[in-house]
């Protein structure tokens, strides 16, 4: 009964990873990449978002409740996970362990960028293309950034794939290893995505 229940808990932790946690992530870069056609640019994008109706339900129902399960239960994982990278090193045990290492370096990143960006807004600031440029004119906070959005990004790409086990849509061997061909692409991709972003804001 408990071993039905952490199997029902953990395919609703890969599923809440990637449907709306991983579309919310894809939605957030592709606006934020707005930035790369100048400031007016991001501000209408940043603006259309913030005009949404019931933006605050939508955001607390399909972003924050989703995004809280996945990173409790996500802690529980890594802190409860056997790594055996250096018993075994194959590239699997590697990818098993740096999802759970970006998944607590992407919890980090997201609250900060929470309290920066959202909660600073709540307390009157605009969200907008001279914010994030404030933010990013500290060379530390370029390098927090850069790490946090590619963390955050791997833990996608790499969560794709073991959703995709988990959730038996690639069982053989070749569907796992054309599987992880895909996911690393996304990575690559988005990752890129999100690299130009940071760099226009500076």
């Amino acid at each position: 009964m408990a071993k039905n229940r952490e199997f029902a808990y953990r395919r609703l932790h890969s599923l809440l990873g990637v449907i709306p946690v991983g579309v919310f992530l894809i939605q957030h870069l592709v606006v934020n990449h707005f930035a790369t056609k100048g400031p007016e640019s991001f501000n209408d994008a940043a603006h259309f978002m913030e005009g949404l109706p019931f933006r605050i339900v939508l955001e607390t129902v399909v972003i924050y409740l989703p995004l809280l399960y996945h990173a409790i239960y996500g802690i529980y994982i890594a802190f409860t996970a056997k790594n055996n990278v250096s018993k075994f090193g194959f590239f699997r045990n590697w990818m098993f362990m740096l999802q759970r290492v970006t998944g607590i370096i992407t919890l980090v990143f997201v609250a900060w960028h929470v309290w920066e960006t959202r909660v600073q807004a709540a307390f009157g600031s605009e969200v907008n293309f001279q914010m994030m440029e404030n933010i990013l004119s500290n060379p530390l906070m370029v390098a927090f950034y850069l790490i946090g959005i590619i963390s955050a990004i791997f833990h996608f790409a790499n969560g794709l794939w073991s959703f995709a086990v988990s959730w038996g849509l690639t069982v053989s061997p070749r569907s796992q290893r054309i599987s992880t061909y895909v996911t690393m692409g996304i990575f690559i991709a988005l990752s890129l995505v999100g690299i130009r972003t940071i760099l226009a804001f500076i």
